[in-house]
């Protein structure tokens, strides 16, 4: 079931229950930050018998290299048209399901390429719409830019540049902590883009999961994709976190099966 594509100059590696041509409807998993195509196995053995399901290692995740420079979300995008285009998909019927940042890169590739073949939209506990930030939150954001522009200073590197990473340490996410330098940049760039711009522009019939006690993306941001994406429905599970789909895994399964087939 793994396999290994060439995309873009990476080796990208991938599941794929059926290889071969086949008549099952196809519907491909990208998975969320710091996570790898192997979160969506359970799903994957659940459906196996009824679906085509395909699911990559992302860039910087998994067993799939980093890019070689700091991508955003355009970048994603592009790889998924490439990815779906190297597998033989594009232009023909299929559906997308993408989990935090996976629902993040899914909202602008489904948004930018409407005649990529895509048929449903699945998004989990999305990532992508700017969090509402308290003034306390901005000064510390910036106090850290500006000692990290002058950490660059040839007179204050040594003195100021252990500080700076040191504060970064402390401040920054765990996602952010356990990412290499190249990810991080990565992360900041695809922070600073609000895909909400992007929901009113997809086109296909769109299914949104959304864990009740989620602390890593907030329902309202569900809510949100609900009332901006033109033909969207939203599952709220409950007693469910960020990774939703696992915590209540029959009542999702049985959803978008629904979903799916009608």
């Amino acid at each position: 079931m793994e396999r290994i594509l060439p995309v873009l100059g990476m080796s990208v590696s991938y599941f794929d229950t059926e290889p071969d041509i086949s008549a099952k409807p196809v519907l491909l998993f990208f998975h969320g930050w710091g996570a790898n195509k192997e979160t969506f196995l359970p799903v994957i053995e659940a459906l196996r018998a009824r679906y085509r399901l395909i699911a990559p290692d992302l860039p910087g995740f998994g067993k799939t290299g980093e890019p070689d420079r700091p991508w955003n979300a355009d970048d994603y995008a592009a790889f998924i048209e490439a990815f779906v285009s190297a597998l033989g998909l594009r232009g023909a019927a299929f559906c997308v399901c993408g989990h935090s940042h996976g629902g993040r890169v899914a909202i602008k590739w489904a948004a930018t390429r409407p005649d990529s073949g895509l048929t449903r939209l699945i998004l989990i506990d999305s990532a992508g719409l700017k969090a509402k930030r308290s003034p306390v939150w901005y000064t510390k954001v910036c106090a850290y830019k500006i000692g990290k522009a002058l950490a660059g200073l040839p007179l204050l590197k040594s003195f100021l540049g252990p500080f700076a990473d040191r504060y970064a340490e402390k401040v920054g996410s765990r996602d952010y902590r356990q990412a290499s330098p190249l990810m991080r940049k990565t992360m900041s760039l695809l922070l600073d883009e609000d895909m909400g711009k992007y929901l009113t522009r997809i086109k296909a019939p769109t299914l949104i999961f959304w864990g009740a006690q989620d602390d890593e993306t907030p329902l309202s941001d569900g809510k949100r994709m609900e009332r901006d994406i033109p033909d969207a429905g939203l599952v709220v599970l409950d007693p469910a976190g960020h990774y939703s789909y696992l915590d209540q895994l029959p009542t999702f399964l049985r959803a978008l099966i629904y979903f799916m087939e009608h």
